[in-house]
């Protein structure tokens, strides 16, 4: 007969058998018989509790363990305003394929039905936010549902999972058995015959291209995809969230990310491709409409989920099946056999030089300000293969995300299919508890910084080294530039001043201030140097940001 336990016990020792090292979350009334257990479990691998400042930045840090791991972080809170709180970090989840178990207390069961003290049908709420949402009734079947709820978080496409636990659930008496750790599902590849085919197309393409998507960025595809470009020397166009897939050593192979107004050398490449093999590509983060206007190309769509089929997105072949397994098949029939032509291999040349000048930082300044560009070269300088940066929503994500180079899948993080601001800090954390022996930076606008800021307390909280960016400016400026390229003038896009030095230093950690780009280099040092968190304020000059929307394809959609 096994022992008797509460619910609450039973869903941690689920969480300690699907290897669950962190909650995060806020407490309440609904929840906190699982917050005493965890707080005062006996097992050591019972999952540490951190207290965050806001349940839907809890829910940034549980995805952000998610990206980062593949393993789904957890976040619990109670209910009502707990669990609504919840809606937009699940909902970013699921959209950008990070792996997430909410567990939301409810009210009693008793009680459901009745307009009482925070009682909301939690689980209709997520149904839209999450792949999954369930209300565990019994606290018999409290493992199975964490264990499901696991599945569903981690099998393509991953998202978030949602858990709507009732306050009884948790206190009842159940001796069930919990669910043992979870076994990986043993994925195929395309079958011997498709991957010839695809061999042949692209050995019969003009200019085929591979288009690294979300999917592309897990360390195994990855891995497989460095072997396949080291056979063929076939460029690379990376997606936002497939940055760092071309390594530092195949960085010849690498042509831009593409995520925003269709105007860069990634672009470009697709626009004149005969073939691309699009990896882990999910719409959500660049629509086929933005590269394949034109229908004038073939594509190979491998992926673990079915493509989403559209106008601009027929795929020719379409492989549904383990990628990294059919990218290794695909190498071996290129072993010493095929190679782009003279005539490409100049195109390209020609191609990398005619973009290559955008990255320079403009001679004349603004005084008291510093250029996006001369930042990015600083901060590029001063970072390593192992260091994680996360990147806010704002101006500065565009400029981060066309110009800074990172050599590892997973490294630099960015929201591109909610655009969610206030992200940055709470990943921050996420890689610091994750990685926490590695540089972490964090950089934000000072527009989305304030979305996520009281984090700040939960970094110094924990000792955690983390160097918060924040591009100054005064603006919702990302808003600001596009409503004066559409209308001429802005609107609703200005707010007031924050000292962030002294915000930084009210929480317990550094602030520092940039006065102009005289001083970037001392202070960026200073704050590579600085133990535990600190924010930079740079105020930036943003006068050039109109070119990021300007120069445009002819045939783009306006």
């Amino acid at each position: 007969m096994s022992e008797k336990k509460r619910g609450s016990q039973s869903l941690i020792q689920s969480m300690i058998n699907q290897g669950v090292k962190y909650v995060f979350g806020i407490p309440g009334a609904k929840v906190d018989q699982l917050f005493e257990d965890l707080k005062y479990g006996d097992d050591p691998k019972t999952p540490k509790l951190i207290v965050t400042r806001h349940e839907q930045n809890a829910a940034f840090i549980a995805a952000g363990i998610g990206r980062l791991t593949g393993k789904p972080g957890v976040v619990a809170t109670t209910s009502g305003p707990g669990v609504s709180n919840l809606v937009t970090g699940l909902m970013t989840a699921t959209a950008e394929g990070d792996p997430v178990i909410a567990l939301g207390g409810q009210v009693p069961r008793d009680d459901l039905a009745r307009m009482t003290h925070q009682s909301i049908p939690s689980k209709e709420l997520m149904v839209n936010a999450a792949k999954s949402s369930v209300e565990v009734q019994d606290a018999n079947n409290v493992s199975e549902a964490f264990s499901n709820a696991y599945t569903a978080a981690v099998s393509p496409k991953a998202g978030a999972a949602f858990l709507s636990l009732p306050a009884d659930v948790l206190s009842d008496e159940t001796d069930r058995p919990e669910i043992a750790p979870l076994k990986h599902a043993d994925e195929g590849r395309a079958s011997d015959e498709t991957i010839q085919k695809i061999a042949g197309m692209v050995k019969n393409a003009k200019l085929p291209v591979i288009f690294a998507g979300m999917r592309a960025s897990t360390p195994e595809v990855t891995k497989a995809l460095h072997a396949l470009l080291r056979e063929v020397s076939l460029p690379v166009v990376e997606t936002y969230q497939g940055a760092g897939v071309v390594s530092r050593e195949l960085e010849d192979r690498f042509y831009g990310r593409v995520g925003l107004f269709r105007n860069q050398i990634g672009d470009t490449l697709l626009k004149r491709s005969d073939l691309v093999l699009a990896i882990g590509y999910d719409p959500v983060e660049y629509e086929a409409r933005n590269w394949n206007l034109e229908h004038n190309k073939q594509i190979v769509n491998i992926d673990t989920v079915a493509p989403e089929i559209s106008t601009n997105y027929q795929p020719d072949v379409i492989i549904e099946s383990n990628i990294e397994n059919t990218i290794d098949a695909l190498t071996d029939t290129f072993t010493g056999e095929f190679d782009l032509s003279t005539q490409v291999t100049q195109t390209l040349d020609d191609l990398r030089t005619e973009f290559s000048s955008q990255r320079k930082v403009p001679k004349d300044t603004t005084p008291g300000r510093v250029h996006p560009l001369a930042i990015i070269h600083a901060l590029q300088e001063r970072v390593d293969d192992d260091t994680t940066v996360t990147v806010d929503i704002g101006s500065h994500y565009i400029w981060m995300a066309r110009y800074f180079r990172i050599y590892r899948p997973r490294h630099l993080l960015f929201s591109n299919g909610m655009q969610t601001l206030g992200v940055s800090l709470p990943w921050a954390i996420a890689a610091a508890l994750t990685r926490p022996e590695k540089p972490v930076v964090s950089v934000s606008g000072d527009g989305g910084f304030l979305f996520s800021g009281q984090e700040l307390e939960t970094a110094v909280r924990l000792h955690l080294n983390i160097i918060q960016i924040i591009w100054t400016d005064g603006y919702y400026d990302m808003v600001k530039f596009q409503e004066i390229a559409k209308y001429g003038k802005d609107a609703g896009v200005k707010f007031g001043p924050v000292d962030y030095v002294k915000y930084a230093e009210s929480f317990g950690a550094k602030g520092l201030q940039v006065t102009g780009l005289g001083d970037l280099d001392k202070v960026l040092d200073k704050a590579f140097k600085t133990t535990g968190p600190v924010v930079v304020d740079i105020p930036v000059d943003y006068r050039d940001n109109i070119k990021l929307k300007s120069a445009l394809m002819k045939d783009v959609l306006n």
